[in-house]
């Protein structure tokens, strides 16, 4: 049954201790969940497809798996239950949490992933809960198209708004079979981190278009109008006035939205900008090259794809680097280099999380510092978390979602950043979440007068980079 007590919101160091000593030794401590996790498990319960909002850090996975056990081995309404979560996540995070808490460890979990051998030994052996990476949803409706069962009973998206796109192949692979399972639950802290626009993929797997109609074109119908276009194309649409009052009624009674500043007390967290100065010369080779780069986008098809390239090249640039036609690169300045030395000695000794945004963002930093340390596996987690890593390097597309890095350090220095809102507010919520216990600094290395002022500005205000760029550079360029 759920549970009746709860944890005290304001922690005690003595409390933390003794959880970090009773995980390190592999034994089971009781789960006592806030009131809102109380909340949230209810809303699980009681509806049978819902999608749960809520914020990096609020604890949505044991939440999911408190659910799961009530479900099964309570109300005995389900059976076996798919889980689909990011491949990090789906390798460790899940299994993680049973291991963790003592009401969940009698939870059998079969790991979907690896090589098809591996996947198919898993899919026939019994278990409660089978976790795949989004990646192989696809492969996986193939081999129920080709004569397995589909026998899964309840499906649980981790990270909802990696199915954003009604184009990807996991999103229509999916749709297939989704609607013949008892219940869906959809986890995400972010639903719309382009846009309302984002949101009709995402509630079609919950409801099967019932409150957001059948297709994504009667959606942008019912609610957006064009915005930025020419005479043949339509670039992107804005909603109509009062779509977003109207769309979250709709929503409201299978979604439930939780904020981690509604719910906890965490340490503050403090943005930073350093400001990265280019040299006369430097100056001069960035307009050069924004300038051929706008000039060779103009010649190309104009389209969201085309404006990420263009958006990704100058973004190259600012941090030191540009990739060339062949894969490799050329280095074209050290200043991003040099000022993430000064932010390393400042930083006197403390670990450094360090986002970068390139690969050869990584060899560069690499090559510079030998004791820089990129994430790959789970004996990396282990070694920050431990405090045996001065400079953890993390690309935030592969370590977004699910870590929980924050007894490691407190420090976050992004050397290029991300132009998609979902990776930015993902990767810093690995330090900046509950259970860290000092303030938070997020440094932003930003070239002035770039497109890494542009990116900034965009993700703190969640307005469309690309657009923006564009049209700066037209204003800039286009006599």
């Amino acid at each position: 049954s759920a549970p009746t007590n709860f944890f005290e919101k304001k922690f005690d160091k003595k409390l933390l201790n003794m959880r970090t000593q009773l995980q390190r030794r592999g034994e089971h401590m009781k789960f006592t969940p806030h009131d809102y996790q109380k909340t949230a498990i209810k809303k699980v319960l009681s509806t049978p497809r819902v999608g749960l909002f809520l914020d990096m850090g609020l604890g949505k996975t044991v939440i999911t798996l408190t659910a799961i056990n009530e479900l099964m081995y309570y109300n005995f309404e389900i059976n076996k239950v798919l889980i689909i979560a990011p491949l990090r996540v789906a390798e460790s995070t899940w299994s993680e949490e049973c291991n963790k808490w003592e009401h969940l460890k009698h939870i059998k979990i079969n790991k979907v992933l690896g090589s098809e051998g591996t996947r198919h030994k898993a899919l026939y052996n019994k278990a409660d809960i089978y976790i795949i990476n989004r990646e192989n949803v696809p492969w996986l409706a193939k081999e129920i198209a080709g004569g397995l069962a589909w026998d899964f009973d309840m499906v649980v998206i981790d990270e909802l708004s990696s199915f954003k796109s009604p184009k990807s192949q996991r999103f229509k692979a999916l749709k297939k079979y989704i609607s013949r399972c008892k219940r869906v639950v959809g986890l995400t802290g972010t639903p719309a981190p382009n846009g309302m626009m984002d949101l009709w993929s995402q509630i079609y797997l919950l409801d099967g278009g019932q409150r957001l109609g059948k297709t994504i074109t009667a959606y942008r119908e019912r609610f957006f109008v064009p915005n930025e276009r020419n005479a043949t194309t339509i670039f992107n649409y804005k909603p109509k006035p009062e779509s977003e009052k109207h769309i979250n009624a709709l929503l409201s009674d299978i979604c439930m939205s939780m904020q981690s500043e509604d719910w906890l007390k965490l340490p503050q967290r403090i943005n930073f900008i350093q400001n990265v100065k280019f040299s006369s010369s430097e100056r001069k080779q960035y307009e050069l090259f924004e300038r051929q780069s706008y000039m060779e986008f103009l010649e190309g098809e104009v389209s969201a794809n085309s404006a990420g390239v263009l958006t990704n090249k100058l973004l190259q640039y600012c941090n030191g680097a540009v990739y060339t036609e062949n894969k490799t690169y050329i280095e074209v300045n050290q200043s991003k280099i040099k000022l993430l030395e000064d932010m390393i000695d400042v930083s006197a000794g403390q670990p450094v999380l360090c986002f970068y945004t390139f690969q050869f963002d990584c060899e560069r930093i690499c090559k510079k510092f030998r004791y820089a340390v990129k994430l790959e596996n789970e004996n990396h987690i282990k070694m920050w978390n431990d405090g045996n890593i001065a400079l953890l390097l993390v690309h935030p597309q592969s370590a977004g979602h699910g870590l929980n890095l924050q007894q490691g350090g407190h420090i976050i220095v992004w050397f290029g950043l991300p132009w998609s809102l979902e990776l930015y507010q993902q990767a810093n919520a690995r330090l900046y979440r509950q259970g860290q216990k000092n303030n938070v600094l997020i440094h932003h290395l930003i070239v002035e007068n770039t497109v890494d002022e542009k990116v900034y500005k965009s993700l703190q205000c969640k307005s469309n980079v690309q657009g923006e760029l564009l049209e700066a550079l037209k204003q800039k360029y286009q006599t």
